[in-house]
């Protein structure tokens, strides 16, 4: 599960970017931060439902949904001529952002033994940050050398080969019965924590 949470976030690079994007397509800097907020708002307004849903179908369904989201996004952003667009792949990363980041952490829990579970969670997102931050160096020299747009043109391919072939491969057994409460409070607490930042 470290191993296919980590994967699927080096296919990904940090939120920062978005609000580069967003600058370097003319909105004011004092305009930046609704980048996150914008992001954030629909995060939070998708977690639960797809917590609740992720209950009754399982989540390999919702990752696969959640990459396609972020592919979408990715191609908006690449090819945005203007701030609709922008405000398209914002918020089609916020999309994507519900559907997968809660159900990642449910999977941890409930794949980990109930007295690991902390060390679970722990390795889990010391692997996802270390992806994070390899994945965001490389996006920013693509973005320096190449321009914004092939940042998120390699951004789409990465995950077009990544995150599909992991996502078909969860599933949780329902032996957790909080499946989706746990799902929504942790990515709740991710887009609060990532909107007060922003504040």
């Amino acid at each position: 599960m470290t191993a296919a949470g980590a994967t699927l976030t080096l296919a990904r690079f940090s939120e920062a970017f978005l609000v580069l994007r967003a600058q370097d397509l003319g909105l004011a800097l004092a305009w930046a931060p609704l980048v996150l907020v914008g992001m954030n708002a629909v995060f939070a307004l998708v977690a639960w439902p797809a917590g609740r849903l992720a209950d009754r179908l399982g989540p390999g369904g919702l990752l696969v949904a959640g990459t396609v989201a972020l592919v979408a996004a990715d191609l908006c952003l690449a090819f945005a001529g203007g701030l609709a667009a922008l405000a398209a792949g914002v918020a089609l990363w916020g999309l994507h952002m519900g559907l997968t980041q809660g159900l990642l952490a449910a999977m941890v829990a409930a794949s980990a033994p109930a007295d690991r579970r902390g060390t679970a969670f722990g390795v889990f997102n010391l692997a996802c940050g270390a992806a994070l931050l390899v994945a965001s160096v490389l996006a920013g020299a693509l973005w320096h050398y190449a321009g914004p747009p092939a940042t998120f043109l390699r951004g789409r391919g990465a995950r077009g080969r990544r995150d599909r072939r992991h996502a078909l491969r969860g599933s949780v057994t329902g032996e957790d019965a909080g499946w989706s409460r746990c799902a929504a409070s942790q990515a709740a607490a991710s887009a609060a924590a990532s909107g007060g930042l922003a504040r």
